[in-house]
């Protein structure tokens, strides 16, 4: 089959048997911050799997899927599915603003940001799930996988959650499975989006703000008439999270200090953001040349996480 003469939309016997192979859950529920940002509810055939918080499994739909952008689709020598991991988010409270932890609900829940470029042999699949409405069917993984949840995490101990955009989608099933199991240190979770139409999630946090005194939220914008124009009545300037751990800064925005010895970090979303140290040419371990959080974080004293050396920092890269 030459998926690329398939009209937008039209449906095939062969296109019906492809979907049947390799589809195995159902859009439940699905919601549009925004047209480039997507909360998707979905349900798997089977029994829902078993996850922790800061986990991930794949999405996937195949090569013949129509686009939202009704872009021409990749003439590839023969169809495929294509897959990509996402972390898995949660709802956070119910209906009646009550926590919803990851055990009770009977979907999985992911945050999604549309990425639109052409296609090519390797095809992109955000521009074909925004294309999806409920009662769609896709592929979903199995087995939700990711050492990337909170297993080093004591109950006196201070956690601060920092992502970029979707990024924190781990972050809020991870503070859910805290605070509903009565973790008794703090817990901070910061965000940094381009505009504020980016908090997806923004009216469940201040939920939890009012019900979880140990529970602090902050989100901050970069692209907002005050981070951006100097005459603005209320200019602050562009604000990133790399700004707002900075010990002093920090204590401002959330009320308390964050002490190595007593607190880990979860960095999730721009590889800018966090700020790995890479290898040069003499094979030595040196920082990006714009600082990320990795680098302030260790100067304060705090450990990178690896799976040979334990540490307070652990991280999840988007891309």
């Amino acid at each position: 089959m030459n998926s690329s003469n398939t009209p937008s939309g039209e449906s095939t016997p062969e296109i019906e048997e492809l979907r049947s192979k390799h589809y195995n859950a159902t859009i439940e529920d699905l919601r549009m911050p925004h047209e480039h940002l997507m909360i998707v509810r979905v349900k798997p055939d089977q029994e829902i799997p078993v996850f922790s918080g800061g986990q991930y499994t794949t999405l996937g739909l195949g090569s013949w899927e129509p686009r939202v952008d009704n872009g021409v689709l990749a003439e590839l020598p023969k169809p495929k599915l294509i897959r990509r991991a996402y972390s898995i988010s949660c709802p956070m409270v119910d209906s009646q603003g009550k926590l919803l932890s990851n055990d009770q609900i009977d979907y999985l829940e992911f945050y999604i940001t549309l990425v639109l470029r052409p296609d090519s042999d390797d095809p992109p699949l955000t521009p074909r799930l925004f294309r999806l409405k409920v009662g769609d069917r896709l592929h979903l993984g199995k087995k939700p996988v990711g050492t990337y949840t909170l297993k080093p995490i004591q109950s006196n101990d201070n956690v601060i959650f920092a992502g970029t955009g979707t990024g924190e989608a781990p972050h809020n099933s991870m503070a859910v499975e805290l605070l509903k199991r009565g973790h008794s240190g703090q817990i901070a979770s910061m965000t940094c989006v381009r505009y504020r139409g980016d908090l997806g999630y923004l009216a469940q946090q201040e939920e939890l703000q009012k019900q979880y005194s140990n529970y602090r939220y902050a989100a901050f914008t970069t692209r907002e008439p005050e981070n951006i124009d100097h005459s603005h009545p209320q200019y602050v300037g562009k604000q990133y999270l790399q700004d707002m751990i900075l010990p002093d800064k920090f204590q401002e925005v959330f009320g308390w200090a964050a002490v190595p010895e007593q607190t880990h970090i979860f960095l999730c979303g721009n590889p800018s953001m966090i700020g790995l140290p890479e290898k040069n040419e003499t094979g030595e371990l040196e920082f990006p040349e714009s600082k990320g959080m990795v680098e302030l974080l260790t100067k304060q004293g705090y450990q990178l996480s690896s799976p040979k050396v334990p540490g307070n920092i652990h991280f999840e890269k988007y891309w």
